[in-house]
């Protein structure tokens, strides 16, 4: 199969079946949460269309076994240095870590648990805000890729407290000097951050906030993640040539990204709205551009 720009129509799990072994260097999924409501877009031309269903009759044993169907397959299909990015939130992030996911890779393959923490949309009156997703990061092998030089952000961003002494060296550098603790003599030991440098990104990411209904990115998809969240997710684990999978591909902005960075990509997604949505912003990208083939396998609703 062709990996470059293949943009499928159908059920992820009949199509995910079709992709050869140890073909992917990563996966982004951003499943149904196990939110228990029905999304829906709308289309100017054809009026409200139904972007998916998260509802389930057998409730979240039945959530659970759908999930981690596919994400058996996608394993299959990662190559034994790929990872996994899977995007979920508090409705079920810790059933599918352990139940689905260190089954699967093996607890020790654990990378991170990235809380990406936002702070627009509504605001509950009888508890605290819940305005944090969570983005397990897994690992197939004992080798993967991490681009760090590729994510660095300013030294200070995340944090009004760094502490320390902003201070200039002898070359004119700007560095902020912060105690670190004593060594086994007593002595204070001290480290210099320069700002110039910046700094890796750590494992919660407070700099990129959800989209605003009049954001500029929105093409009305409910659950439309930022271009900026991806491409940290893209350019950490993958470099130019790489081959993305996204299973649950829904706005595109994954394939947007992947697309945007030179990257090799397969977007797949069940929903006719998902596919529309997806591929007026792929066009966007380019006037000639032209996914290299869109089908329906027989099992699409």
């Amino acid at each position: 199969m062709n990996m470059n720009g293949q943009l499928l129509w159908g059920d992820n799990l009949t199509i995910l079946q079709q992709i050869p072994d140890n073909i992917a260097d990563m996966v982004y999924i951003d499943p149904p949460f196990f939110s228990n409501k029905d999304y829906k877009t709308y289309n100017k031309t054809d009026g409200s269309l139904s972007a998916f269903s998260d509802t389930w009759k057998g409730g979240l044993t039945d959530y659970l076994q759908w999930l981690h169907t596919r994400i058996k397959e996608v394993y299959r299909c990662l190559k034994p240095d790929a990872t996994l990015f899977l995007h979920c939130d508090w409705h079920a992030d810790a059933y599918i870590r352990t139940q689905i996911l260190d089954p699967i890779f093996g607890t020790k393959q654990l990378l991170n648990v990235i809380a990406w923490c936002y702070n627009m949309g509504g605001r509950s009156s009888n508890c605290f805000a819940r305005k944090k997703d969570t983005i397990f990061w897994y690992a197939k092998g004992k080798q993967w890729t991490f681009c760090a030089d590729a994510i660095k952000i300013p030294m200070d961003s995340g944090t009004k407290s760094f502490g320390g002494k902003l201070l200039t060296d002898a070359d004119g550098r700007v560095y902020r000097e912060v105690f670190g603790s004593k060594n086994s003599k007593g002595e204070k030991r001290y480290y210099r951050y320069y700002l110039d440098e910046g700094k890796v990104p750590e494992d919660w990411w407070i700099d990129i906030n959800s989209l605003q209904a009049s954001h500029s990115e929105r093409c009305d998809y409910p659950t439309q993640k930022p271009e900026a969240l991806l491409e940290r997710i893209i350019l950490a684990s993958t470099q130019k040539g790489a081959v993305i999978i996204d299973p649950f591909v829904g706005s595109g902005t994954s394939v947007v990204v992947a697309e945007r960075w030179q990257r090799q990509w397969i977007g797949i997604d069940c929903s006719e709205a998902a596919i529309q949505t997806t591929s007026m912003r792929l066009k966007a990208l380019s006037a000639d551009f032209r996914c290299s083939s869109t089908y329906t396998s027989p099992s699409a609703t």
